[in-house]
């Protein structure tokens, strides 16, 4: 990150005082992960303005995709947002047999299938932002409680993809594999898990002083 200090001429002594921060987050930050920068005002712990500057994300996945196949681009789509790899091979696969003109040719079957994908996907990702969010203002403990549930979401997925991460699950047309036997209930058992630890961060968070001081009362928007 990058900043500059604001200067005024204080009323009372003449000398200049630090008012606000400028500063560069990201693209290069490690928690902007390359996605964007934001240029930020910051007085004190406050955020009084921030402005987004989108257009890093993109590694040439348009042209390398030129010379492919469809089915053989689904592998770079598991590192376009690596925090839901399965849902971006979902979402890959529904716009190419829209394109192709075949959504109504999809096996029932295998859209429940996508649609748990998903929704695994998005449970995962909001546990890591939850769990990171928390950290960065000074709840190390959640960090710790989401990241337990999320490594379950892990072996779920590699239960039935054959990976933790680089999943290419989907096909145009379908799933490269069907769910493995025993894989539903034990989805079901980690759901009942999950929902109690989604209890247990919640208090853990809205009972902590420093969380509750950092995060209340800091972004209010005006009508």
């Amino acid at each position: 990150m990058s900043h500059a200090m604001h200067l005024e001429e204080s009323p009372t002594t003449g000398d200049e005082v630090i008012t606000n921060y400028t500063i560069n987050f990201g693209p290069q930050h490690p928690a902007a992960h390359g996605v964007l920068r934001m240029v930020m005002e910051l007085d004190g712990e406050i955020i009084t303005s921030a402005e987004p500057d989108v257009g890093y994300l993109h590694r040439g996945d348009e042209k390398i995709a030129e010379s492919m196949t469809y089915d053989q681009f689904i592998p770079y789509t598991d590192r376009l947002d690596y925090l839901a790899p399965l849902a971006n091979n979902v979402h890959y696969v529904l716009a190419v047999e829209k394109l192709l003109g075949i959504t109504d040719k999809i096996p029932e079957r295998c859209l429940y299938i996508r649609t748990m994908c998903c929704e695994l996907a998005r449970i995962s990702a909001h546990l890591l932002g939850l769990g990171a969010f928390a950290m960065d203002t000074g709840a190390f403990t959640v960090f710790v409680h989401t990241f337990t549930e999320r490594e379950k979401i892990y072996c779920l997925i590699e239960a039935l993809t054959g990976a933790r991460f680089t999943t290419s699950y989907t096909r145009v047309g379908g799933l490269s594999r069907d769910l493995p036997e025993g894989w539903p209930a034990e989805l079901e058992k980690f759901l009942d898990e999950v929902e109690r630890n989604f209890d247990e961060t919640d208090l853990l968070l809205t009972r902590n002083p420093i969380f509750l001081d950092r995060t209340q009362d800091v972004g209010v928007i005006g009508r």
